[in-house]
Order: structure tokens, then sequence, then C-alpha cells
């Protein structure tokens, strides 16, 4: 659900760096396509006994999947429980947990669950246990980060049959199944929640899921390890590795040490600078993934920058290809939109044909002149930035669009704030107070285009942070929301992006791809961004190196 931020490629772009052999190590690039981005890399030969990953993000607050909303806990939990859908490396869906779904005028569906699905403990998975996780977003006594528009449009969760569960929605959505590929559709022990009490999800008590990994041991502050479940269900997708150790080392110079000198066999979220070291490492690959991954500065809707015309005349001042090439290492592409290039898994020839119709991305001094005559607000202001002060390539990214505001006559004011204070920009209206924008490296949770413009720019959307409202893109995403048919679908959601990208609720900066780093003798997880919510580590095992 993405609260706190959220390798571009549609459904079919299968292209791989290195051919057909599913990945290859690859150099910092001078600049990256979506060509060349991979999905996968090379299957594993072989079972490991033991392999240590980084989760660059840090420690999980709370392995609890209905907490589990940004980088942290999501790279974590994405191993340990499943949703009744899942999203696959390709960006497709499938049906996970549920076996199958039958889909009522898109208000009402009923799901027909898998059998012989067991929990940790050897306790089948009931059809009371997904009516119980379901409803867990709708209890304000569980504080679920998951619950938004989405859950609110739940009218009912019922079991109606032995293996089946029944969803009424109040008002249709097209898009509910795509949604349960997320923590909304994780299913856990109805049992030991209730048992657990207020220690859910803490070191002490943890979850109790279905995953292909289980929770061993949790050194608060220093490393979860995950244990191969051996009863799992999906026995095509058992762990072909024994027992993954997530350290949670977050300094920069130390990750890439710990992954130059083989002390960790890998980790997503590589940091940028890291990336020339470890393109020359002669002991790991490098490998950038498609991605569904964005950089974007987000308006408060105060101050000047609460002006569309401001926001849309500084986006078109700003050489962000500059800035996708010298700040991201050339690992991101300058982003047209605020839905990543690629960010799709069905109509892709609607979506990317409306690409050409947007603004381009190359920097028009002139035609922002001309834009910016249209603002209404008082331009002598500065414009407050805020962004965490411990991620410093954020301040250049800051800086070239105050150089860029200098030549509009604007004044742009960066403000770093600890990392730990700027989280509660994404929560808290008060803490946002006094700022004009903040930044954001956010994700799409899945790649559906209309989930992720309804999350920015819909009345209610969980990442509408400035109360952004315009009556003819609501009307868009409510008649897209409700339309069955892809591409019926996908013209009124390209409709509702145009109009969003031209009065700018967030100005777009690059689209990234996902940087994996592995040792040689560690492979075959997603190259993709799909690590949040699909189970990366399953996949992981041997070079035979």
């Amino acid at each position: 659900m993405n609260k706190k931020l959220i390798c571009a490629g549609a459904a079919g772009l299968m292209l791989l760096l290195a051919g057909c052999n599913g990945g290859a190590a690859a150099k910092a690039p001078d600049a990256l396509s979506p060509k060349d981005l991979l999905v996968t890399t090379p299957a594993a030969t072989t079972n490991l006994d033991k392999i240590v990953w980084n989760n660059n993000f840090g420690e999980p607050p709370s392995i609890d999947p209905i907490k589990s909303a940004d980088y942290p806990a999501s790279g974590v939990v994405s191993n340990l429980c499943e949703s009744l859908f899942q999203i696959q490396p390709d960006f497709s869906m499938k049906p996970n947990l549920a076996k199958s779904v039958k889909n009522v005028d898109n208000s009402t569906y009923v799901y027909e669950l898998q059998g012989g699905v067991t929990f940790w403990d050897g306790k089948p998975m009931t059809a009371d246990d997904v009516v119980f996780s379901l409803k867990r977003h709708l209890d304000p006594k569980e504080i679920s980060y998951w619950a938004s528009d989405v859950t609110a449009n739940i009218a009912s969760v019922d079991r109606t049959g032995p293996n089946e569960v029944t969803v009424k929605l109040k008002t249709p959505d097209a898009t509910f199944n795509n949604q349960l590929a997320t923590p909304i559709g994780a299913v856990v022990e109805q049992a030991q929640r209730e048992k657990a009490g207020v220690d859910y999800g803490n070191p002490g008590a943890g979850v109790m899921c279905t995953g292909p990994y289980s929770v061993g041991e949790w050194k608060q502050g220093v490393s979860i390890t995950l244990n191969r479940y051996d009863g799992y269900w999906n026995t095509a997708k058992k762990a072909k590795t024994k027992q993954i150790e997530i350290q949670f080392i977050t300094d920069p110079s130390s990750i890439a040490n710990a992954l130059a000198t083989g002390a960790i066999d890998g980790s997503y979220d590589v940091p940028l600078s890291a990336i020339s070291q470890l393109s020359k490492s002669t002991t790991g690959q490098l490998f950038y993934g498609k991605s569904l991954q964005n950089m974007a500065i987000i308006s408060t809707g105060t101050g000047s920058l609460g002006d569309p015309a401001v926001r849309k005349a500084l986006t078109l001042a700003t050489d962000r290809e500059a800035i996708a090439k010298t700040v991201f290492e050339g690992t991101s592409t300058a982003a047209q939109s605020l839905v990543p290039n690629g960010g799709w898994n069905y109509s892709g020839t609607i979506f990317e044909d409306a690409r050409k119709n947007l603004p381009s991305t190359t920097p028009n001094l002139d035609e922002a002149k001309k834009v910016l005559k249209d603002a209404k607000v008082d331009l002598s202001k500065p414009i407050k930035i805020v962004y965490p002060i411990d991620r410093t390539f954020y301040a250049d990214i800051i800086s070239e669009f105050a150089n860029a505001g200098a030549k509009l006559g604007l004044t742009i004011e960066p403000s770093g704030v600890p990392g730990a204070q700027f989280g509660a920009f994404f929560s808290d209206p008060k803490a946002r107070a006094g700022a004009d924008a903040f930044v954001t490296t956010n994700y799409m949770n899945v790649a559906d285009p209309l989930i992720h413009l309804g999350a920015i720019a819909g009345p209610n959307g969980m990442q509408n942070y400035s109360g952004f409202s315009d009556p003819q893109i609501t009307d868009l995403l409510a008649k897209a929301k409700a339309t069955s048919d892809d591409d019926a679908r996908a013209k009124l959601t390209v409709q509702a992006e145009a109009l969003i990208m031209d009065k700018e609720p967030w100005l777009p900066v690059v689209d990234s791809s996902t940087r994996l780093f592995m040792s040689k003798r560690v492979t075959g997880v997603p190259a993709s961004f799909v690590y949040l919510y699909y189970p990366w580590a399953a996949d992981l095992g041997g070079t035979g190196k």
C-alpha cells in the first residue's frame, strides 16, 4: 500500500541484457532504457544451507503483514505471509492462496481456496482464517496500514462454503483482485493472532503464515533469520535454500564493502554510491531489473508550489535527464509520467501510445516561462522542499530543481530533516505544515496504472497528501474502476493520466531500475521490482561455484 514511498516493464517485454540466459553482470551504465532491463536472473542449479542477504532500508518495525507498508518490512514479510493473489516477476498476476475467482459485475468476488495449505505449525488454512484476515483491515483496533478507500469499499466478507469466501463491494472495482496481491490479501492464522495480542508481529510473538519460509531467530537491530518451511503447499516453489539470514545494514559504505568482500551474498536497492565500486567487482554481479519505482517531489498543496502552473513550469525547466545520468549513475531514466514507464500488465499498446502525447522530458525553458504566466500566487516566496538528510542524493536532485527555478525567478529552499523524522511526512499532516513539498522514492504496488493514479489523485487516495481534487479526473477514475474490459479501462485511465500530468500533484523526476547485486555463489532471485510482495528468497539458490 506504500504509505511512505512506491525494472520498468510491460507484460511480454521479457528482454534481457544477455539474451536468453536470464541475466548477466552489468557495468555501470551511461544510460539504461527499458529494453535493457532484466526480469529474472539465471536459475539456481544447487540448493544451499545458508545465504546472507541485506535489507538496505533497515529493520522491520513489525512483521505483521497489515503493518507491512514500506521497504523495511515488505522485503522480509513477502517470504513469510502469502496473499490470495501474487504478482509475478514479469508483473503479471496469478491466483495464489485463492485457487480461482468468480467475478460478478466487479462487485461480488467468489474465491475458491487452495486445498492442502497449512500454516507453519501444521494446522490447515481454512476459509475462516481468510475471512478473519480480510476483516482485519476493517477493524480499527487492528490499525491496518492498508485500511484505505479499497478496504472501505468492502461491504461484506463471508465464508460461503467449506473452501470458499465471498467478498461483496459497495461499488464496482475491476482492480480489486490486483489489490489482493498486496498485504490486503495476506492470510494469517486467526488463533495465533488472537493469542499473541499486542505482541503480534514483534520478535516475541512473531506471526503464523503459510509462506515458503517461517520466522527464525530475530536479533533486534542486527538480523532476522528465515527458515525453510518443508511443509509448504506449493511444492513447485519450495525454497532452494534452507536458511536465509537478512541483515539490517543501512550505511551505504558498509553495504558496499560487505557486498564487495562477500560478507553479504546479495541485496536489492544497492546504494547509488556503490554502483561504481560494485560494477567492477570480481566477486559478484550487478543486475539492473524492470521496475515499478520512480522518484518524485510531492506538493503539499500549500505555498506557491500549490499552484499547478508553478509545478508544471518547474518540471518543464528542470533537466531531469541530467539527474538520471549523474545523480542516478545512469541507472534511471527521466520520468514522463507519475506512472513508471512500463508499469502495466494489461493493454500495453494503449499505455505506451499515450506516452507519445505527454510532455517531453527534455527541458524547455521558453515553454516553462509561458506556463508560469498563468500562476495566481506570489512567486517571490521561497519554495521549501524537505528531504531526509541521511540520503544525500536528494540534495543533489533538489539543487538541480533550484537551478531551474532560478531561471524562472523562483527560489527553491532545500530543507533536510533526520530520516526518522522524515517518515512522518507521509502519515501526519502536522509534520508537513510549513513545507511546500517533500521528496519520495515511490513505487507501484502492482503494475496497474489505475490503482496508482487513484492513490495519488483520487479524492480519498492513500497518497493524496495535498487534498488534490479535480472533478473530471475523479469521474474518469471512477468510470475506469467500474469497467471490466481491459482495453476500455485502459483508455479511460490514460485520459485521467493526461489530466493528472497537466496538473502535476507530484513533480515527476526519474523512473528507477531495480539495482541488484549477488555474489558469484548465488543466483535465482527476480531482477524485477516484485520483491516486496513476491517470495524472492524461495528462488534463491546456488550457482555451483
